[in-house]
């Protein structure tokens, strides 16, 4: 089945034009309720209905009495759930099986449909049974992906309800979880051998040429391949694009990039240091304390260790805080001209520091050029670029807020007030201006963008977020950023839940997005004194975002600051430092947060001076500061801390330092480590062959004694000595055993005091001989994630040696055990609970651990 990261997130893509699908259901061996026949799903609100999930509302006729119901609707292309109902309520809802299915999570089980840019007309399914599945696959890594993105193509596409076969429009595959291999699934009505080619864009002229050694020629003379759809669920292996080699994405084979290398530091230029005495920050202070940031050389102690820069709004607005502009290619006059900001930039550079700048697409200032012209006049070329009404909506917006504002006796949209008008992404010259003014500062220099309220870009009637054609407008922004600068790094702010914010880090549209709910489950488990919650967030986040592409932090500008939220607490403080330091995805600190700045209340509060002595104005400026300092600054200073070797300031500066000269801690995948002590939250980073396990007490009280246990790993086995790296101390060694894992680990160390954290680096000092089989011996498993069934492809089949797979869960259970002969098998994981699980895969002495991801 095609893998789906959550069910909230079933929009994966869309291309602005509203596409016929037609549902068909075959009730010849049902008797149809007298309400008549019904289907429900998420594509409803899409299709002009209501709402979604109503029974009652999309009903299905029979016009020519043969029993097969049917009803056409028009959406935009994207990836739907649906089900029929027998009735105009959920007692008359079928259950398909997962074999045509999704599982929701709860049990519910869902059919699923992709739609592209042909019309569908769906085969008639039989009402509560399942037609046949061809599960598609292509591995795309290495290719350069076209925007119009990657289709299937074959002589099945007729029978699957499509107006003709071997259209290259008509069936989009997508990477949900972004390793580089391209999925989609069909329903076909009948078994058969077919022939299929997989198109890298949606022209025939961009299809793949396979090789004659797997193809064979199709009607029109090209060589496809051949698919034999003999079973109820077919899968069809992730061949590599024009290739005839199998070539699965292993699970520890993901990519990273320069931003999962960086510690950023998030800097509000107004208030960060003041270089002329008129009380505002500006580039001039900025660049004076880079040396304090990160002074370029890597022997030196005295610099705080972080290597990118998020810059606050530093664009032309006539407000103190900056998200209301005014010239998207102007730098803010407060803070200097446009030579003194790439003066700033140059110096940044050379220290090895990148810089990512605060991009408002959501809005511009009421007093943008643009909005001017625009308010002026009914018949203004620039009207469009806003949205306008003649009349008062009166709608309101996700937080009850007044959202249509009037003016000139008409009513303009803008989310978040009247000062903040949203821009039209509608049109394209509105769009074209935007896209130039990103290229203007990529040109300058910049290393990418943090996207400020980016699910409210595109609204759609009255759904004011998270539509999918907000999501459009991000993979053209995406383009265009990346056509200027491919190593640009996007970062968004779609403050949601987990599984609202996926969407936006898939299908090349942002690279990555803050994540709010983890930040949260950190607070508050230190807070209660109770690691459940944040150990619960962990396995969600590792489920469902691509490996690491996701933002850390504890608190930011919009938010009271994290001392203050932890009571005052130094030793909470500090451990949640520990932690989210130590934690995969990109980290951003807030200006401020390593000294314990504090700040609650109004915006203005959370965004004070920054304190850099024990001196007037805590060393922010010679003149009246813009907004006052802290009352802490006498105690809570860079100057006082730097000469504490105890101190806040220079905890962050150590566990930066580790972060940055371990790879493991960088790049490494997250497995859980469960101790005996309830009160511990461990868990472990894994890069290659190298390892830090951390170890941190939540809990009022010391711990002793605790013993750590971890089942399972893609480790080898063999002993490794332990170093706590925070204390530079020898912890002994500890042995992992052939599925990677140890068991009842009492680390050499003295007890675990309330709110520290160990940081244990495992180096592997005697490795086993067996182990070393698995450098060689690569299995493949695909689709990975799966939802129901994942097929294991050896390399090369084995002459006549049995392979075995052992599978085992994250606490060491042994699940299944499976015995073939070849160089395939397919596992059936239905009945397997949402999880990563581990399977060791043994052909004679070659021995491998590969990690699967189930998610139904």
């Amino acid at each position: 089945m095609k893998h789906l990261l959550l069910l909230t997130f079933l929009l994966l893509s869309f291309i602005g034009q509203a596409t016929q699908l037609t549902f068909r259901v075959d009730m010849r061996q049902q008797t149809v309720a007298a309400s008549g026949m019904h289907v429900a799903g998420n594509f409803q609100a899409a299709a002009g209905y209501a709402g979604n999930w109503n029974p009652a509302t999309t009903l299905l006729t029979d016009p020519d009495g043969d029993k097969i119901f049917e009803v056409t609707v028009a959406v935009p292309a994207g990836t739907y759930l649906y089900k029929f109902v027998n009735g105009n309520g959920w007692n008359g809802a079928e259950a398909p099986t997962l074999d045509c299915g999704v599982n929701d999570g709860g049990g519910n089980i869902n059919r699923q449909v992709t739609v592209g840019a042909a019309a569908l007309r769906l085969p008639a399914t039989p009402f509560n049974g399942c037609l046949t599945q061809v599960h598609f696959a292509v591995n795309m890594r290495g290719q350069s992906v076209s925007r119009s993105g990657v289709h299937v193509i074959g002589n099945f596409q007729t029978l699957a309800g499509y107006a003709t076969n071997w259209d290259p429009t008509a069936i989009p595959l997508a990477d949900t979880n972004g390793d580089g291999i391209y999925e989609g699934q069909v329903s076909l009505p009948a078994a058969g051998r077919f022939q299929y080619r997989y198109v890298n864009g949606n022209t025939l002229a961009e299809a793949e040429q396979v090789p004659a050694t797997c193809a064979t020629a199709d009607a029109n003379g090209a060589l496809s391949r051949i698919l034999d759809a003999t079973a109820a669920v077919n899968l069809v292996p992730p061949l590599c694009f024009s290739s005839c080699q199998t070539c699965g994405a292993s699970p520890t084979d993901y990519s990273t990039h320069w931003w999962n290398d960086a510690v950023f530091y998030e800097v509000f230029v107004r208030s960060f240091y003041d270089s002329n005495g008129d009380g505002k920050g500006d580039f001039a202070g900025l660049t004076a304390k880079l040396d304090y940031l990160n002074d370029g050389n890597a022997t030196t102690t005295t610099d705080l260790g972080v290597t990118a820069l998020w810059l606050m709004p530093m664009m032309e607005s006539p407000s103190y805080h900056g998200y209301d502009v005014t010239n998207y290619k102007a730098t803010e006059s407060d803070y200097g001209t446009m030579a003194g900001f790439e003066t700033f930039l140059a110096a940044a550079h050379a220290r090895g520091i990148k810089v990512i700048i605060d991009l408002v697409l959501n809005h511009s200032s009421s007093q943008h050029p643009w909005f001017q012209q625009s308010a002026s006049s009914p018949t203004s070329s620039y009207r469009d670029w806003y949205r306008w009404s003649a009349t008062n909506p009166a709608y309101s917006g996700p937080w009850g807020q007044t959202v249509w504002h009037q003016r000139n006796g008409q009513y303009y949209y803008g989310i978040f007030y009247d000062g903040m008008p949203d821009l039209n992404w509608q049109n394209p010259q509105l769009k074209a201006a935007m896209w130039d003014a990103t290229r203007f500062w990529l040109k300058k220099g910049v290393d990418g963008y943090r996207l400020d309220a980016v699910k409210y870009l595109v609204e759609k009637n009255q759904s004011l977020e998270n539509t999918p054609e907000t999501l459009s407008i991000l993979e053209e922004f995406s383009d265009s950023v990346k056509r200027t600068n491919p190593e640009a790094f996007v970062v968004g702010e779609a403050w949601s839940n987990t599984a609202a914010v996926v969407p936006y880090v898939v299908n090349k549209r942002l690279d990555a997005c803050f994540e709010f709910d983890l930040a949260s489950a950190i607070l508050s488990g230190l807070s209660s004194g109770n690691p459940t919650g944040l150990r619960n967030q962990l396995a969600l986040v590792e489920s469902t975002y691509p490996k690491l592409q996701y933002a850390t932090f504890l608190t930011n500008h919009d938010q009271n600051r994290v001392l203050g939220t932890l009571g005052g607490n130094m030793a909470r403080m500090k451990q949640a430092a520990a932690l989210y330091l130590t934690l995969p995805g990109v980290p951003f600190l807030y200006y401020g947060e390593e000294v314990g700045m504090l700040g609650t209340g109004v915006d203005e509060d959370k965004r004070k001076p920054m304190q850099w002595t024990a001196g007037a104005n805590a060393g922010f400026s010679t003149g009246s500061p813009w907004r006052g300092v802290n009352a802490n600054y006498a105690q809570f200073n860079v100057a006082t801390m730097q000469a504490d070797p105890n101190s806040l300031l220079a905890h962050y500066k150590k566990l930066i330092g580790l972060r940055t000269s371990r790879a493991a801690l960088r790049k490494g995948y997250l497995l859980p480590v469960t101790a005996t002590a309830s009160a511990l939250l461990s868990y472990a980073r894994v890069f290659q062959q190298e390892a830090v396990v951390v170890v941190s007490n939540f809990g009022n009280s010391a711990v002793s004694n605790a013993a750590l246990s971890m089942a399972v790993s893609s480790l080898p086995a063999g002993t490794y000595q332990v170093t706590e790296l925070y204390g530079g101390l020898a912890a002994g060694t500890v042995t992992l055993d052939a599925q990677g894992g140890f068991s009842s680990w009492a680390v050499s160390l003295p007890t675990l005091a309330a709110n520290q954290t160990w940081v244990l680096q495992l180096t592997p000092s005697q490795i086993t001989a067996t182990s070393l089989a698995k450098s060689a011996f690569s299995p493949q498993l695909y689709p990975n994630p799966t939802a129901d069934q994942v097929r294991v492809e050896l390399p090369v089949a084995p002459a006549s040696v049995t392979t075995t797979i052992t599978t085992y869960d994250l606490q060491g259970r042994l699940l299944t055990t499976a015995k073939f002969v070849g160089r395939s098998h397919t596992l059936d994981t239905r009945a397997w609970a949402n999880g990563t699980y581990f399977l060791k895969i043994q052909a004679g002495d070659a021995v491998s651990m590969q990690r699967l991801i189930v998610t139904h």
